[in-house]
């Protein structure tokens, strides 16, 4: 026989239900929806007050009067998770108990484990908020695709792909990886990355290479917050010059995501240093504020 065990999504619910388990609101309910939206529905005659820029200037030209376009607010997104299967996908985190304190820093942890959970995490979401939700994989090379869709077995094929992926001893290509998502997608979609790049060479890399794809789609770009990364003097059990030594390194790491985050900011980009055993909600959380600001 073969035994297959998955991850413990239960325990994940249970973080994120408050999020995206509506109890309690059954019925209508009015929701402010940001934007015009940019699916186009139908052309009507100019009224004064229209914007130019919804005037269709070729319709105007063969009617020889001024016609808009009217768009409706899509309902419906594709939501891709990116999940990096490189080297550093292999290291142990450290995942809190539920009072905050430090749990087992165990090796049967690590920051893979947490993509996967994460990613079947939000699938589950976007499906019940009515997106629909696509995978890709990577190290030096694309590993799975599987373009967005919605349904129960579509779930199931993204979980068994997750299932079977393991952690490659080779330094991620973001650049064939970003060629490949021009290529694929040629649908606006909102594209998660799950990655990490507190290596300066990875972060210059990823770069320089989504440059190609910040334009057409919403990125956001997360990773797990490295042990020891935070300001200096946040923590205060700081006894010894040791310690001291430790906080001001993590605090140079912390000072240079920092920066990551403002150069992927004017790229258009938004970039998250997420806790372990927050990632989850964090990512849940995330794609609410991109569906209730209309940017995909």
């Amino acid at each position: 026989m073969e035994m297959k065990v998955y991850p413990d999504l239960l325990a994940e619910r249970r973080r994120v239900a408050a999020l995206f388990l509506r109890r309690g609101m059954a019925g209508s309910h009015a929701q402010r929806m940001a934007g015009q939206g940019r699916e186009f529905e139908k052309l009507r005659e100019y009224s004064p007050g229209d914007s130019l820029g919804d005037v269709h200037w070729r319709a105007s030209a063969r009617r020889r009067h001024l016609v808009t376009k009217v768009h409706q607010i899509e309902r419906s997104h594709e939501v891709y998770v990116v999940i990096d299967a490189s080297r550093l996908s292999n290291r142990a985190v450290r995942m809190k108990d539920a009072d905050g304190s430090n749990g087992t820093n165990s090796s049967h942890v690590t920051a893979l484990d947490r993509y996967v959970t994460a990613a079947l995490i939000l699938g589950a979401a976007a499906e019940r908020q009515g997106d629909q939700f696509g995978l890709i994989t990577f190290s030096d090379r694309v590993l799975t695709f599987l373009r967005a869709r919605a349904g129960q077995g579509h779930y199931d094929s993204c979980r068994e792909k997750l299932y079977a992926l393991q952690p490659q001893g080779v330094t991620p290509d973001f650049e064939e990886l970003c060629s490949f998502i021009r290529m694929r997608l040629n649908k606006r979609a909102l594209l998660v990355f799950l990655t990490a790049l507190d290596d300066p060479f990875l972060a210059e890399s990823f770069v320089t290479s989504s440059e190609l794809i910040a334009r057409q789609h919403v990125i956001l770009v997360n990773m797990l917050r490295p042990a020891g990364v935070r300001p200096v003097f946040e923590n205060e059990e700081v006894r010894n010059l040791e310690d001291l030594y430790r906080e001001l390194g993590g605090h140079l790491q912390w000072e240079k995501l920092r920066e990551l985050e403002g150069t992927l900011r004017l790229r258009g980009m938004r970039f998250g240093l997420l806790d372990p055993e927050a990632i989850s909600a964090d990512l849940v959380k995330q794609h609410g504020e991109v569906r209730a600001r209309e940017l995909v």
